[in-house]
Parts: structure tokens; C-alpha cells; sequence
């Protein structure tokens, strides 16, 4: 039996099947898991069952904004008291789930970030997080470590609260700082490893950076 039972892992996945198991069977030695299936075009949902965790299939592919708010919703019908989200590509190592929940029972913190190294990136990644991480403080008056970071632990009540945006897709994890901001829940981080092998990355440059930007002026407009 999972030593936290009060928490459940949420992987949003889209065409991981060939990487997705070895991410669920670490994350199973601590947390029970659900692996929402974004619409995938591979055997992601069928490898997901076989390495022991719960699917949930949502079709056609939503993006994963809309994953998290599927695995958020799961969750609180299933009464547990926070979600832990991760990746199912890899870049998020399991082995450091433990640092999450003691950084919640300590703090009690509503939002949990894992933030990463980004000195440990290739240079285009680096400078893309390091310029957003920049940009997204001066939005939100304080200090960001990590704004993309998907790894991360949402308490019920943040989770609760988030379902209620219409943002989506890769924004959503923006947007939910946001709303752990202006709603005077608690913020905290836990540092993480960086990992990166050259993964291929499911969004689109342009269409984020869009997106991304029109968030930053209406989070600066919203903590004026």
C-alpha cells in the first residue's frame, strides 16, 4: 500500500507508450497513480494499465490543461486531499515524489513546484525559462522560480478552485500560480532535478508564446 494514500499521482500523457512505464512503477512506490490519456495515438493507455496504474481516456486529444483539470476532478471525486502531477516523458524523476510531501506536511503549502536547475539545460531551453521565469515574476510581483514546471503537488482546495478557469493547454500551469496568488494560498518550491535527453516537446512554439505572453499582461493587469 502507497505510504501517502491521502495524495494521488496524476500523469497527463499523449503518445508515451514507448516511456511512460518506468515513470508509473517509480511513481507507485509512493503514490497511486492515474494516467490520463490525452487522446493518444499509440498504446499509451494499454502500457499505462500494464505498469499498474488507473487510466482515464479522454478523446479526442484536449491538450494538457485539460488533462490536469480530468485528473483533478478524478481525484476529488475519489476524496483524495491533494494531487501530485508529473510528466510521462521522463523528465521528472519519481525517486523525488518524498521531498514533495514532506515539503507539504511542513508547510502545508497549497502549491508545491518543483523548480529546476536551468543552468543544467541546453541553451535554448535555458534561455526560454529563464526569460518567462523573468517575465512572469515582474507580471506577479514576486519572485517565480519555475512558472512551466509540471512538477508540482496541488492541495484539494487550490485543485477545486483551478477547475474553475477556462485557461488550457500548457498555460494552464501557468494560470494556476495565478490563481494560488490572487486567491492567498500558500506558494512553495522544492528543488528538483533537471533532466533532459532530447525530448521531443508537444507544443507549439508560436501558439504558446502567445499565449503565454497574453497571460503574463492580464496576470500584471490582475495584481495591479
Amino acid at each position: 500500500m502507497p505510504p501517502c494514500p491521502t495524495t494521488l499521482a496524476v500523469i497527463p500523457a499523449y503518445n508515451e507508450a514507448q516511456r511512460i512505464a518506468p515513470v508509473i512503477q517509480g511513481a507507485l512506490a509512493h503514490l497511486p497513480v492515474l494516467v490520463v490519456d490525452d487522446g493518444s495515438r499509440d498504446d499509451t493507455a494499454s502500457a499505462a494499465q500494464a505498469a499498474g496504474a488507473q487510466v482515464l481516456r479522454q478523446e479526442p486529444n484536449q491538450g494538457k490543461g485539460a488533462a490536469l483539470k480530468a485528473g483533478f476532478r478524478r481525484a476529488i471525486e475519489l476524496g483524495f486531499d491533494a494531487v501530485l502531477t508529473l510528466d510521462a516523458d521522463g523528465q521528472h524523476d519519481p525517486a523525488e515524489i518524498p521531498a514533495f510531501l514532506q515539503a507539504r506536511s511542513e508547510t502545508g503549502a497549497d502549491l508545491i513546484i518543483g523548480a529546476r536547475d536551468f543552468s543544467q539545460m541546453p541553451f535554448s531551453r535555458r534561455f526560454a525559462n529563464t526569460s518567462g521565469r523573468l517575465l512572469f515574476s515582474w507580471a506577479a510581483g514576486r519572485r517565480i522560480e519555475d512558472n512551466q514546471s509540471g512538477y508540482r503537488l496541488v492541495s484539494r482546495r487550490l485543485a477545486e478552485a483551478a477547475l474553475a478557469s477556462p485557461v488550457g493547454g500548457f498555460e494552464f500551469e501557468v494560470e494556476m500560480i495565478v490563481i494560488c496568488i490572487r486567491g492567498g494560498y500558500s506558494l512553495g518550491w522544492v528543488p528538483i532535478r533537471t533532466i533532459y535527453a532530447g525530448e521531443g516537446s508537444h507544443i507549439s512554439p508560436l501558439k504558446h508564446v502567445s499565449r503565454f505572453l497574453r497571460l503574463v499582461a492580464q496576470t500584471r493587469k490582475a495584481m495591479k
